[in-house]
């Protein structure tokens, strides 16, 4: 049996990966609480079912802690689990949850929303970490979308390397295991005709693939990717998210993002993202 589970922040996006799951063919279940999953499962199995997804969060109450000890439960009896955690900043969430008018399910008469936001992301630390962790922040739906789909399109026996560029004027990808800052790089978008155009054209490529400084920020960065993922990988993570950030995230990280993964992509899993390219 393969089962997914869908946890992270109240107005992370949640929903849209239930969703998601469920037009890929996958038994949906939402607001579980976490100690009825065994039962699910056990229900499940002898049905027939084979693809489940399930979402669990602080709707659920304090039973929610309890995901860790039951991922490591189904993983001893052979069940695929993967859990996919939803995440974006506590000013986006507030932002949502304002534009919606939507109650957030840790509120009531004595704490604010922002306060409700934090409680939460308290709540949630203990799982945040385990899974395979998406900001999405500045992601619009059909960009999450394509995300959780590239994320259960993936081999679980295999690490996946996450290559990911930003703008740092957007903020730091909660995600990131690792962040390079490359803005010390010459920036094409001083350049009026590259200005436009991203770091995966071609013109942006032919401006920086010459100069000395981005060869040696490349090698850098590659060596010291090389160099640490083994212990990465004998740490039994399942995903490595590695952030490269320029200014705002159109050419130096993106062009640095597309050629890290072309590198790795022989030996590892690999994924590209680019948050600002949309």
């Amino acid at each position: 049996m393969q089962l997914f589970l869908i946890s992270g922040l109240s107005g992370s996006g949640k929903s849209i990966a239930i969703k998601l799951l469920e037009d890929s063919g996958f038994y949906c279940v939402d607001n579980l609480p976490a100690e009825l999953l065994p039962t699910l499962m056990d229900n499940l199995h002898q049905a027939g079912y084979r693809q489940i997804a399930v979402a669990v969060d602080v709707r659920s109450g304090s039973s929610v802690r309890e995901l860790p000890q039951l991922i490591e439960r189904f993983r001893i009896q052979g069940i695929d689990v993967r859990l996919l955690f939803l995440d974006a900043n506590n000013n986006e969430l507030v932002r949502r949850f304002s534009e919606t008018r939507r109650r957030h399910p840790l509120s009531d008469d004595t704490r604010t929303l922002p306060e409700c936001v934090q409680q939460e992301r308290e709540m949630l630390a203990s799982i945040g970490g385990i899974g395979h962790h998406i900001d999405t922040s500045d992601l619009n739906p059909n960009a999450l979308r394509a995300w959780v789909k590239s994320f259960i399109q993936l081999d679980r026996a295999r690490l996946t390397l996450l290559f990911q560029s930003f703008g740092f004027k957007h903020g730091i990808p909660l995600d990131a295991d690792m962040v390079f800052d490359v803005r010390c790089l010459p920036n094409p978008h001083y350049n009026p005709f590259l200005r436009p155009l991203t770091g995966r054209d071609a013109k942006v490529v032919e401006f920086l693939e010459p100069l000395p400084a981005v060869q040696q920020m490349y090698d850098d960065i590659c060596g010291f990717v090389e160099r640490w993922l083994p212990a990465y990988v004998d740490d039994n993570r399942s995903y490595l998210t590695v952030a490269v950030g320029c200014t705002g995230g159109q050419h130096r990280s993106v062009y640095l993002t597309e050629r890290l993964a072309r590198h790795f992509a022989p030996q590892q899993q690999v994924l590209v993202r680019h948050r600002e390219l949309g």
